[in-house]
C-alpha cells in the first residue's frame, strides 16, 4: 500500500489485503497517553495493522515469518533491522535511531497509505500516563466518544480534550519525548490541527475538557 508524496520513513507498507479490499476503514481507538508517542489516538492505532511477519523484529531476511514471537520495535520504533525484503525498505535507513523522531513519522506514512474513513476514541473509562497500566499510569473516566471523519482532525480535537495543545512542540505537554504526530500529518495535507478550521458538533471543546496531566 504506497504512501504516496512525501513520504516520510516508508514507501509503502506491506498489509494484509483485507485492508486494501476494505470500502470503509474504521479505526476504534482509545483516549490514552503513549510512552514513546504522547498520544496514542485514530491514527497511532494503524501501527497494529503491521504484520509482525515482515515488521517484527524476528521477521525473515528475505520472506515473512509466519510465525513471529517479537514485537516491531527493531524495525519501527530504533531502526536497527530492515523488514523482509518481501517488503520496500526505508528510504533513508539509518536516518534515526530515536523512537522519538521515527514513530511519529511511521504513524503519518501509515496515515497516508491507509485513510481512515472514520475514526472513533473511546474515552469513556481509559487510563492516563502510558498506553498500558504501568506503575506511572492512572485510571480515567472522562466519559466521552470522539468521533470524525478525517483522523488528524479527530485526533486534534481529542488531544485538545485532554488538556494539550494539538501543534506543541517536542518537549511541551502531551509530546514529552517525541515529535508531534498531529503536525507531521498536517504538513503532509493529510488533515488539519488548526481547531478554528475544524467542525466541532455536539459537545463544546470547553465543556468536555479532561485534563490528563492534572
Amino acid at each position: 500500500m504506497p504512501v504516496g508524496p512525501g513520504a516520510y520513513m516508508f514507501p509503502a507498507w506491506d498489509m494484509n489485503q483485507v485492508y486494501a479490499d476494505t470500502d470503509v476503514f474504521v479505526s476504534l481507538a482509545k483516549l490514552k497517553n503513549h510512552a514513546i508517542c504522547g498520544l496514542t489516538l485514530s491514527m497511532k492505532n494503524l501501527y497494529g495493522c503491521t504484520p509482525a511477519s515482515i515488521y517484527g523484529g524476528d521477521a525473515g531476511v528475505d520472506e515473512p515469518n509466519e510465525n513471529p514471537n517479537s514485537n516491531r520495535a527493531a524495525v519501527g520504533h530504533m531502526g536497527n533491522r530492515a523488514p523482509s525484503k518481501s517488503a520496500l525498505g526505508e528510504l533513508n535507513p539509518g536516518v534515526s535511531h530515536d523512537p522519538g523522531y521515527r514513530m511519529p513519522r511511521v504513524i503519518s506514512d501509515l496515515v497516508a497509505a491507509m485513510p481512515i474513513h472514520l475514526s472513533i476514541i473511546d474515552g469513556i473509562e481509559s487510563i492516563a500516563g502510558a498506553e498500558l497500566p504501568r506503575a506511572t499510569t492512572r485510571s480515567v473516566k472522562p466519559g466521552l466518544l470522539i468521533a470524525g471523519m478525517n483522523p488528524v482532525c479527530t485526533d486534534t480535537v481529542a488531544a485538545a480534550v485532554m488538556g494539550y495543545d494539538p501543534r506543541a512542540s517536542r518537549g511541551e505537554p502531551g509530546f514529552p519525548k517525541c515529535d508531534n504526530q498531529l503536525v507531521l500529518a498536517e504538513q503532509r495535507g493529510l488533515g488539519t490541527c488548526a481547531l478554528k478550521l475544524i467542525d466541532v458538533r455536539g459537545v463544546s471543546i470547553e465543556q468536555a475538557m479532561y485534563e490528563y496531566d492534572a
